[in-house]
């Protein structure tokens, strides 16, 4: 169980009353008829779930296209619905636990740059959705000669900025910025960005003019393919509703990137940060089961017998939470070809100029 942040302001309460008084409904786009990556009108429901995380209240749907196997959103949050489940996650209330959560990842960081490290290395890199910075961090040690950038629309990016962990901030959102960052980058690097995108084919076609011709893109993301996703239903945590708006099939991933001018030199099933799906899952479970924790979007904070009970839920279940993080260490010697990994990578080479 992660450790609780302080309580509540009255202010930060208020402010959410007033934001929830207008119900959640209004957070949504009207739904697709069509897939956003292939344009085909073949869809099935694939999942129906709430926030199992934050606890906010709110219905969300993944539908699965027939046609390319496109899982996304639907209906999509729209703008307002983004900034209200975004709000406090990363930063405000949440971003103690949000900075520690990402320092926490430090051994994915370096597998992630040891990947890269196989085939490039570059002079120059932007870490596309770099958060605090972490990432490049934990890759400079490997990259000593690489100057390495950020670019993120939250603070977080000029706070890594501050601490040295990038040479350069750019605050904003990437496919805006891409017409002045054009040829201006070795590497480019999407870790776990593309799912949270509206228009994750927009993002791509930014990186093809951002990446210099003969550089690279870097890019993981969550693996919809993986059995767990079908084997867990929606508590498996990659699902992550309502911030994953898309999750890409690898082989679309790859189309799409050779249709941009890319060549693939590199790919890899993997995990998130070591394989944790049945560990994650058993945690959403009791997270939702046990009396919710104090937070902001909950109208009062919890009595003091609630605040004990959830204590006693977890407390009560270590032995099975123990048991999971082993069954994970067993599903996690399976090969590759179990599916079982909740990830990809892919590593490609910008080969042609970039879309105008």
């Amino acid at each position: 169980m992660l450790p609780s942040p302080p309580p509540p302001t009255p202010e930060q309460r208020a402010s959410y009353r007033a934001a929830l008084a207008q119900g959640v409904d209004r957070f949504l786009c009207a739904p697709r008829t069509t897939c956003p990556w292939c344009d085909a009108g073949r869809l099935r429901h694939r999942l129906h779930t709430t926030d199992l995380l934050q606890r906010k209240p709110g219905r969300f749907t993944l539908d699965q296209c027939l046609g390319c196997g496109h899982i996304f959103q639907n209906p999509r949050l729209n703008e307002d619905g983004l900034d209200f489940y975004y709000r406090d996650f990363y930063d405000g209330y949440w971003e103690e636990r949000a900075g520690e959560t990402w320092a926490s990842l430090r051994r994915a960081y370096e597998e992630r740059a040891a990947f890269a490290a196989r085939h490039v290395r570059p002079k120059t890199w932007l870490d596309v959705g770099t958060g605090h910075g972490h990432f490049c961090a934990a890759a400079a040690d490997r990259f000593p000669g690489t100057v390495f950038d950020g670019l993120d629309r939250g603070n977080g990016v000029e706070l890594a900025a501050r601490r040295g962990w990038i040479d350069r901030a750019h605050r904003g959102l990437f496919a805006d910025l891409a017409p002045t960052l054009a040829d201006a980058y070795d590497m480019v690097s999407m870790q776990h960005y593309l799912e949270h995108t509206i228009d994750p084919q927009r993002e791509l076609r930014a990186a093809a003019r951002v990446v210099r011709p003969g550089g690279h893109l870097f890019i993981e993301v969550p693996d919809p393919e993986c059995r767990f996703g079908r084997a867990l239903g929606r508590w498996w945590m990659p699902w992550f509703q309502p911030q994953h708006l898309h999750l890409m099939p690898l082989a679309n991933l790859r189309r799409h990137l050779e249709g941009l001018g890319f060549t693939v030199v590199a790919q890899q099933r993997c995990n998130f940060n070591g394989p944790v799906n049945l560990l994650y899952s058993t945690y959403l479970r009791l997270h939702n089961a046990a009396p919710a924790p104090d937070a902001p979007w909950f109208p009062t904070a919890p009595s003091r017998l609630r605040r004990n009970a959830r204590k006693a839920v977890f407390l009560g279940a270590l032995p099975l939470l123990v048991a999971m993080k082993a069954a994970d260490h067993l599903a996690g010697l399976l090969p590759s070809g179990a599916r079982v990994t909740d990830a990809y990578r892919l590593l490609a080479r910008r080969e042609l100029a970039g879309p105008e």
